[in-house]
């Protein structure tokens, strides 16, 4: 089944918006996964730049107790009512590593009170969530940590800023130390927060209004807490998907290209076939004609007696005239069959040109059923070319033939020919109807013929120009064309020395 060349063409915008349409939708959904992703490797890094500053300060304290005797505290994770008081039962020994100091003191020294004191204690039993005990651990040691010696922001920030490269987010930022009276009533607005210190990775650096925060609690009662302070990540995230970006726009582009080419194919095969269709039709017209009317002819002189000598003698010039007509038609074509085979080969010689237009002026003029009027100009008189006669006669002749059967009364037809250093120049300039702009790109194809009112109105089957601008390929030359409606045409043709 052969579909029409709209549908196909239908068809192939479908599919290019359809693969359009799912990358966009996967590269939306990659977008808001990386966001999420960076969002939570923010809230990660804030964690372990904090554990890693709270291990500065645990090995500053190891030094000292070392010196100085056993630093002892107690902190923990216990029920809201003893926390104020009594801190939990967590221990923290500063001779010993923070993960000993935890570990031991979980398992040596209060185990059994953190299973039966606390509450959070069930709720890890119901979860299982390590997260969340590694944060409460973590929150422990704070608040036992605290106590002996203060947070250095700086230091944090340093650290925060190095994790954060490590996970590909480089950015201007600023670490706040918020602390809030009140506790948390929703667990995301805090009241009353004072800020206690504050600093930036880059010194420029000031959020501005549409800066986006992230917090991390830091302590057992939810009441300090670091603030990071960012400009939209969606730039960053955009950031990080560059090179699928890229590669993602190469394919696009490619495909459009390709979908692009392709229909640009089918429409130019659609036109191609109605080209061909019209020289069918037309070439059909042209060889019933004069065969038709050379029928007539002979069969009036066979089946009537003539004696009539001049009758005859006209009858059979009618013959004659249509016989060439079929020659020429004849002739063309298989100049375009044997233009296209690969042993194609050009017989140069030299020609004198004034010679050449000489011949084709007198036939021109006995052909023409139009006034014809010819100004030649060549420069010098006795100019040569090298080129194949046979070709370059069919050439001129085929220009010369266009201009008469594009003239409406009478024709005027100006020849000109010069040679310099490099080039032999020749034109044919008419002054008839003209071709219109939009149509000129197209007078060199196969088969093309500029769209009339009355198909038939002038006799052609769209292979003269063709065959012009083929053949003078063949000679290494240039074709161009100048012309203005209702003005004329003006064929300029450059041959090579």
């Amino acid at each position: 089944m052969k579909l029409p060349i709209k549908i196909i063409a239908t068809l192939v915008i479908l599919s290019l918006i359809g693969v359009f349409g799912y990358q966009t939708y996967w590269l939306t959904g990659l977008y808001h996964t990386m966001k999420e992703r960076m969002v939570k490797d923010i809230h990660e890094s804030m964690q372990m730049g904090d554990y890693s500053e709270m291990m500065f300060r645990i090995d500053s304290l190891s030094r000292y107790s070392e010196l100085h005797g056993m630093i002892e505290a107690s902190a923990g994770a216990v029920n809201d009512t003893v926390a104020a008081e009594n801190g939990g039962q967590i221990y923290m020994k500063s001779n010993a590593s923070a993960q000993d100091s935890v570990g031991n003191s979980m398992e040596n020294e209060q185990e059994a009170t953190l299973m039966a004191d606390n509450p959070f204690s069930a709720q890890i039993k119901k979860t299982n969530d390590l997260l969340l005990l590694s944060q409460y651990f973590q929150r422990g040691i704070h608040s036992g940590l605290d106590d002996f010696t203060d947070m250095n922001v700086q230091r944090y920030d340093s650290l925060l800023t190095t994790i954060l490269a490590d996970k590909g987010i480089v950015a201007p930022h600023r670490s706040e130390i918020l602390h809030c009276t009140n506790r948390y009533r929703n667990d995301s607005l805090l009241h009353d927060t004072v800020l206690i210190a504050t600093v930036t990775n880059v010194p420029s650096y000031r959020p501005g209004p549409k800066a986006i925060h992230f917090d991390y609690i830091f302590d057992i009662h939810g009441s300090s807490i670091h603030r990071l302070w960012m400009e939209p990540i969606e730039i960053l995230v955009l950031k990080q998907m560059t090179g699928i970006l890229i590669t993602s726009l190469l394919i696009l582009i490619i495909l459009s290209f390709s979908f692009g080419y392709l229909i640009h194919i089918l429409f130019r095969q659609k036109t191609l076939e109605e080209m061909k269709e019209d020289f069918t039709h037309n070439m059909t017209h042209e060889l019933k004609t004069p065969i038709a009317v050379a029928y007539a002819a002979n069969d009036a002189m066979l089946n009537f007696e003539i004696n009539d000598k001049e009758k005859r003698r006209k009858y059979q010039y009618v013959i004659q005239e249509q016989l060439k007509q079929l020659g020429g038609l004849v002739e063309q074509i298989l100049s375009m069959s044997m233009e296209q085979k690969r042993n194609f080969k050009l017989h140069k010689e030299s020609i004198h040109i004034k010679e050449l237009l000489d011949e084709l002026i007198e036939q021109h003029k006995l052909k023409a059923d139009k006034p014809v009027t010819f100004h030649t100009d060549i420069r010098p008189e006795d100019l040569t070319v090298n080129a194949d006669r046979t070709h370059l006669y069919n050439i001129i002749s085929n220009l010369i033939d266009n201009g008469v059967k594009y003239s409406d009364d009478s024709a005027h037809i100006s020849i000109r020919a010069e040679q310099n250093d490099e080039y032999t120049l020749l034109s044919v300039t008419d002054k008839g109807n003209g071709i219109p702009s939009d149509k000129l790109a197209h007078i060199f194809d196969k088969f093309y013929r500029i769209p009339t009112g009355n198909r038939h109105a002038v006799k052609g089957y769209g292979l003269g120009l063709y065959y012009v601008k083929t053949m003078v390929e063949q000679h290494k030359g240039r074709i161009s064309v100048n012309s203005i409606t209702g003005q004329g045409s003006t064929f300029t043709i450059l041959l090579p020395l």
